[in-house]
């Protein structure tokens, strides 16, 4: 009499529940939030996971709309990039597909703020 052999066990990838940050794009952002912070331009920030998208918005007062909110939407990979900066009226100030190049706006106007 032959053994039988054990059941194949065949594991199914788990979905995506959220959207996150990587330990590597996290540490760029709250890079950037202390250099604000230290100018003086930025006192709060909160962060949102949701199944669609994850933000980081920073604020002046935290009683107050954002001043930037950073938005990673892993959905528009192949389109327009996941990457997208919103001004503190909502509206798209830049696009892209490296979250540096997304950043460097805020980046170039840490550097008026120093040197001014």
């Amino acid at each position: 009499m032959e053994p039988e052999t054990p059941p194949t066990i065949v594991a199914f990838p788990r979905p995506v529940l959220q959207v996150a940050f990587d330990r590597a794009e996290l540490m760029r952002i709250l890079d950037l939030y202390g250099r604000m912070v230290a100018a003086g331009q930025w006192r709060d920030y909160a962060m949102d996971f949701g199944k669609d998208a994850a933000s980081f918005s920073a604020f002046k007062r935290a009683a107050e709309r954002p001043q930037a909110r950073i938005e990673k939407r892993p959905s528009l990979r192949g389109k327009q990039g996941m990457w997208a900066l919103y001004g503190e009226a909502g509206q798209v100030l830049k696009r892209g597909h490296e979250l540096a190049g997304v950043l460097s706006i805020i980046e170039r106007r840490l550097v008026k703020i120093v040197e001014g």
